[in-house]
């Protein structure tokens, strides 16, 4: 149970890292967009490459259509609310007035962390070791993810503390959902694991589309389409030598 709930807090510790860096430097603008677009492409090929497929495998396409449009929904919503909440009267990193997405982005990586720590305490009871190279996907993802974010929030007035508490929370967010799945999901069915992977890829996408990839391209121009291909090629890599 305690190898679980390691295994969880070791795959996000990047997001403590991520926040930690954009906490301390100044990242210029450039250089974000491009963490951010390269995070992009790798969060769309691990999810369509092993979350998807595999609750696809496992569910079919109904379930898994019906999962992932909830997640994707789910996170809908919770921007929509944001929005509403006076989200157009903050301000980009890049200075222009708009709704800043850092929030969004710490949104959308909760959703996403919760299924795959449980998954990681999923695949403990079935293997009795977790797939490192999921691990390392994960681990690559979640950098730019905080990275950007962290810049979103330090230009949006949120405290330095403040922001570090809320990673952290992650952290242990998802050690806790590892110790979950190792603990109460060990019975579960395969559609009810492959229903909790198509929900979380839903809302990963779901951010990536209106929050990363549109800011990043804002500050980075063209040559972020190029940058988050490469990340996906970065996630397919993984998936291949996983397999």
């Amino acid at each position: 149970m305690l190898e679980a709930a390691i295994w969880g807090a070791v795959a996000s510790l990047s997001l403590m890292f991520g926040s930690i860096i954009g906490l301390i430097y100044n990242i210029p603008v450039k250089v974000n967009a491009y963490l951010m677009a390269l995070g992009t492409g790798v969060l769309i090929g691990a999810s369509s490459f092993d979350l998807l497929m595999e609750s696809m495998e496992k569910s079919g396409i109904k379930r898994t259509a019906i999962a992932f449009l909830g997640g994707a929904l789910l996170f809908t919503i919770m921007e929509l609310i944001l929005y509403k909440k006076g989200g157009t009267n903050r301000k980009r990193s890049s200075g222009n007035t708009a709704a800043h997405s850092g929030i969004a982005i710490f949104i959308g990586t909760l959703m996403d962390a919760i299924p795959e720590s449980l998954i990681i305490g999923l695949s403990l009871i079935a293997s009795n070791h977790v797939d490192i190279l999921f691990i390392v996907a994960i681990f690559i993802s979640n950098f730019p993810e905080a990275l950007s974010s962290t810049v979103g929030l330090k230009k949006d007035g949120y405290q330095k503390r403040r922001i570090f508490l809320l990673w952290s929370s992650v952290v242990l967010i998802s050690a806790l959902s590892s110790l979950i799945g190792y603990s109460f999901l060990a019975h579960a069915s395969e559609i009810v694991i492959a229903s909790i992977e198509a929900f979380g890829a839903g809302g990963l996408i779901a951010m990536v589309c209106s929050t990363m990839l549109p800011e990043a391209y804002q500050k980075g121009g063209p040559v972020v389409g190029f940058i988050s291909c490469a990340g996906l090629m970065i996630a397919l890599a993984l998936t291949s030598l996983s397999g």
